[in-house]
C-alpha cells in the first residue's frame, strides 16, 4: 500500500523520534474483564482526544491509549485516586498505568459485540507448518513467516510504551534523559514475543557545548567526579535498577548484571508482558540497529528470507534463547545479509559502499571507529536483481553448505571473503568494530551441525517433487524444511557429511538424535 511505502521510506531517526513522542502520549490501562469499549472510550475523551487505541490480552485485558496531546495524560491522572493501603501498604508512585473498575456491573449492560484483542506472540510452529502448506509457492511460503512472526504496529507501540514508562524513572534523577529501545524492537528483524533492549541515553551533552560559546564566561556544572566512565554507567544502572525494583509498579525478577562487559539491568515488566534489558549509552549497538533497518528497508526480499533462516534455525536446535556455542539471530542475520551482497547482480550494497554515500549529517565516530553511512533511503540505488526466493532460499543453503568456513570469513564491510584474522570455527567481522569477531562464541561441532543442516536443506529443496507432494498431503516446500529431520535421514546425511570432520559426525549425529526431541518442544514453546 501506498501507506506502507511513505512509512517505509522514513529515515531511521525520524521513526526513533515519532515512535518516542507517541509513547510520551500513551497510558496503559487494567480493564474490568465485562467491558463497555464506547462507554470506556467516551469516557477517556473527556480528558483529551484519543488518537488510536487497542486491546491486548495480559492477565485479563489491557488497553493501551495514546491521546492526541500530552496534556491528557495529566488531566486523567487528576482523576485517578491512589488505592487505599488497607490490605498492603503502597509506593505512592504516580505512572502511566491505571486499573479501571465497574462502579456498579450489574446495572451495566454487557456490549454484544466481543472485544478485539491484538495477539502479542506468533502461532505455534506446528500451526504455521499447516498454513504453509496451503500456500502456491515457496516465496509465499516466506511471506506467510514474515507476517505471522514479525512485529505488529501495536507490539512496538508497547515496545516504546515500556521504554517510556522506565525513563519516567530515570528522569526523576536525570531529567533530560531517554530510554531507548535498540537492537530488534526497532531494526525491522524484531520477532514476537523477543525481548526488549532498551539504553539510557543522556542526549544533550553535544547541544551544551554550541551554548557555551556566548557571553564572556566559561560556564558549567559542578558533577561528581568518577575515575572511570565504567563505574558511573555502573552506580546510574545500579540506582536505576534500585529504584525500579522498590517502586516499579509491575516491575519485577530485577537482577542488576554491572559486572558484564556492558553492565546491565535485567526485569520483567509486567504490564506490558516484556522481558527487559537495561543498559547505559550504547552507540554503536544504535548505528547496527540503523545499519539492519536500511536493509531491511530496500528490499522485501530481505526480511522474508531473514525470517526465514531463524524459523529454520530454530527449530532445529541451531539457535537457542539460552547463551551458549550456539550461533545467535543476530550472526544468523548477519550472514544472510553477506549472502545477499554476494549475489550477482548484488542485492544489498557493501557497508563500504553505504559509507560512499554518507554526507556530513551521516558522520559517526564512536570511540575511534568510523561508523559512518548514509540515512536517507532515497539515496540509495534499488537492485536490479529478480531472483524470485524460492531460488534465493535455495541458494542460501547451497552457498553456505560449501562455504570454505575453515579459511574464509564473513566481512560486510566489503561484501567479500576474506581470509580469517584468527581461527575461530566462524569468523564474522563486527561491521563497526572491526577487531571484534560477533560469532566468536560459536565452536566447532555447532557450526559442523549448521553445515550439515544447510546441505541437507538444499538437497531436499532440489529433490522434491512438489505437485506429488502436495497430491499426496505432505508438507512441502519451506514446510518440509521445518519438520526435524528425523532418525530416518541420518543414514542420507551420511552421505553428505563426507568431508566433514569425522570427529564431530559422531557428536552432531547424536545432537541431531536430541534435537529432534528437543528442538519440536522449543520451537513450539518459543
Amino acid at each position: 500500500t501506498d501507506a506502507e511505502v511513505s512509512t517505509r521510506k522514513k529515515t531511521f531517526a525520524e521513526v526513533q523520534t515519532e515512535r518516542l513522542d507517541q509513547a510520551e502520549r500513551t497510558v496503559l490501562i487494567k480493564c474490568p474483564s465485562k467491558l463497555n469499549e464506547k462507554k470506556l472510550l467516551q469516557y477517556l475523551s473527556s480528558h483529551g482526544n484519543v488518537k488510536s487505541h487497542f486491546f491486548f490480552e495480559n492477565h485479563g485485558i489491557s488497553a493501551l491509549i495514546e491521546f492526541s496531546e500530552k496534556s491528557s495524560i495529566a488531566s486523567l491522572q487528576d482523576a485517578v485516586g491512589i488505592p487505599s493501603a488497607s490490605d498492603h501498604h503502597v509506593v505512592p508512585f504516580k505512572s502511566r498505568l491505571f486499573t479501571f473498575t465497574l462502579k456498579n456491573p450489574v446495572s451495566q449492560r454487557v456490549e454484544e459485540t466481543p472485544l478485539h484483542l491484538s495477539p502479542q506472540c506468533h502461532i505455534p510452529v506446528k500451526d504455521l507448518i499447516e498454513k504453509l502448506c496451503l500456500a502456491d509457492s515457496i516465496s509465499s511460503q516466506m511471506y506467510i513467516v514474515l507476517n505471522e512472526f514479525q512485529l505488529t504496529e501495536e507490539n512496538i507501540k508497547l515496545r516504546f510504551l515500556a521504554c517510556s514508562l522506565v525513563r519516567d524513572f530515570a528522569c526523576a534523577y536525570f531529567p533530560d534523559s531517554m530510554v531507548k529501545p535498540f537492537g530488534s524492537s526497532v531494526n525491522t528483524f524484531g520477532k514476537l514475543g523477543s525481548d526488549v533492549d532498551m539504553f539510557l541515553d543522556f542526549c544533550d551533552t553535544g547541544k551544551h557545548a554550541t551554548k557555551m560559546k556566548k557571553g564572556p564566561f566559561e560556564m558549567e556544572y559542578q558533577l561528581k567526579r568518577l575515575p572511570s566512565e565504567r563505574l558511573a554507567t555502573q552506580r546510574i544502572l545500579s540506582v536505576i535498577g534500585d529504584c525500579l525494583d522498590n517502586f516499579g509498579p509491575g516491575c519485577s525478577n530485577v537482577q542488576k548484571i554491572l559486572n558484564a562487559r556492558c553492565p546491565l539491568v535485567k526485569f520483567s515488566h509486567q504490564p506490558t508482558g516484556f522481558q527487559c534489558d537495561l543498559s547505559a549509552s550504547n552507540s554503536i549497538a544504535m548505528r547496527s540497529s540503523e545499519l539492519l533497518y536500511i536493509y531491511g528497508c530496500l528490499d522485501s526480499r530481505v526480511r522474508a528470507l531473514v525470517f526465514t533462516v531463524r524459523c529454520w534455525a530454530r527449530v532445529h536446535g541451531l539457535t537457542n534463547s539460552a547463551p551458549g556455542t550456539w550461533i545467535t539471530n543476530f550472526s544468523l542475520t548477519m550472514m544472510v545479509m553477506f549472502f545477499l551482497q554476494r549475489r550477482s547482480p548484488p542485492i544489498i550494497p557493501t557497508l563500504d559502499q553505504l559509507k560512499e554515500l554518507a554526507d556530513e549529517k551521516d558522520k559517526h565516530i564512536i570511540g575511534g571507529y568510523d561508523c559512518s553511512f548514509v540515512s536517507d533511503l532515497r539515496k540509495i540505488k534499488p537492485t536490479k536483481n529478480t531472483e524470485t526466493l524460492d531460488v534465493l532460499l535455495c541458494e542460501f543453503f547451497e552457498y553456505f553448505g560449501n562455504f570454505d568456513f575453515r579459511r574464509n570469513s564473513i566481512n560486510l564491510r566489503k561484501g567479500k571473503e576474506v581470509n580469517k584474522p584468527e581461527s575461530s570455527p566462524l569468523y564474522i567481522w563486527n561491521p563497526f568494530e572491526q577487531d571484534l569477531n560477533i560469532s566468536k562464541n560459536v565452536n566447532q561441532p555447532q557450526l559442523e551441525k549448521f553445515v550439515a543442516m544447510a546441505r541437507e536443506s538444499a538437497w531436499i529443496l532440489q529433490k522434491e517433487d512438489k505437485t506429488q507432494q502436495m497430491i499426496n498431503k505432505e508438507p512441502w516446500g519451506l514446510a518440509a524444511l521445518l519438520i526435524p529431520f528425523g532418525k530416518s535421514s541420518s543414514s542420507k546425511m551420511k552421505n553428505r557429511m563426507k568431508g566433514l570432520g569425522s570427529e564431530t559426525i559422531r557428536s552432531l549425529l547424536d545432537s541431531l538424535k536430541l534435537n529432534n526431541a528437543n528442538s519440536q518442544q522449543k520451537a513450539v514453546g518459543k
